[in-house]
């Protein structure tokens, strides 16, 4: 078992906790709204696929997977910009109740295979319930960190996530991890939260808000050298200055759309030289 530092377990404890909550009561996603009376996460429940159709996802796509799936936890659609093809192997970071994992799924056909990873018992517990219940073979819910994947060197064709690695106290080794279980030429594909101005004090220590995906995004250029160093190429953090007037609604009247916003995030494992599309 690795031993993490008293910091990082305390930020992974904080978020375990807020998003066993969510899986247990099926209330909303910690990254969506809550009410100016209540500080902390997850205060106020919002229909998920409202919430889903707001950051890009069809209404096609929520009628694709199990009731129960789509909690309305995202920041994006990792799905537009993933480019999927038959037969690739597909690992989700911090998979949650399914929802990215059982769209990839239909995507990779019986042919694919698509892993997804939880630190949350209760998440991963709903997860696999919900793929007995829609029938998915050719998907597998492992319990993990996403700082260390309970994944092999060189297994995945595609690395999704979406508004998890906003959560890791360690992105630098997350982003280390995505690389080692990517294949030579695979492809990460992640919407996220990116910071784009210095968070006030009384933000800053608001543990609702570091686990509703706010206080823990991480500046552009700090997340483009963690993924440089990590091995990456070909890096690209799409900034989606619409989706200020979603994120609002978050923690209404304390303004964090001026600190944050949701990106789209790409990069290629080098090894074939194809761009990731071989």
């Amino acid at each position: 078992m690795v031993q993490l530092s008293d910091d990082i377990e305390k930020v992974h404890d904080t978020v375990r906790a807020a998003y066993a909550a969510v899986a247990t009561e099926s209330g909303t996603g910690c990254c969506g709204p809550r009410t100016s009376e209540v500080s902390g996460c997850c205060a106020t429940p919002v229909h998920a696929e409202d919430f889903s159709e707001r950051f890009g996802y069809s209404r096609v796509e929520m009628d694709l997977v199990p009731e129960g799936a789509n909690l309305g936890l995202g920041c994006g659609n990792p799905q537009a910009i993933a480019a999927l093809k038959p037969g690739e192997v597909v690992v989700d970071l911090g998979s949650g109740a399914g929802f990215d994992v059982f769209l990839a799924a239909r995507q990779v056909g019986d042919s694919g295979r698509v892993i997804g990873v939880d630190m949350t018992h209760e998440m991963l517990a709903k997860a696999r319930d919900n793929a007995r219940k829609g029938g998915y073979p050719n998907v597998e819910f492992r319990l993990g960190e996403i700082e260390y994947l309970p994944i092999a060197d060189d297994t995945a064709d595609v690395v999704i996530s979406n508004c998890v690695i906003n959560l890791s106290p360690d992105k630098a080794r997350v982003f280390r991890e995505a690389f080692r279980v990517l294949k030579p030429g695979g492809r990460m594909a992640v919407s996220d939260v990116v910071r784009t101005a210095a968070f006030p004090p009384e933000l800053v220590d608001d543990d609702g808000l570091l686990c509703g995906c706010v206080t823990g995004a991480t500046p552009v250029a700090e997340l483009e050298a963690h993924m440089t160093a990590a091995g990456f190429t070909g890096i690209r953090i799409d900034l989606k200055e619409e989706s200020r007037e979603v994120i609002k609604d978050w923690a209404p009247g304390k303004g964090v759309e001026n600190h944050v916003v949701s990106a789209a995030i790409e990069a290629v494992k080098p090894g074939c030289g194809c761009g990731g599309r071989c």
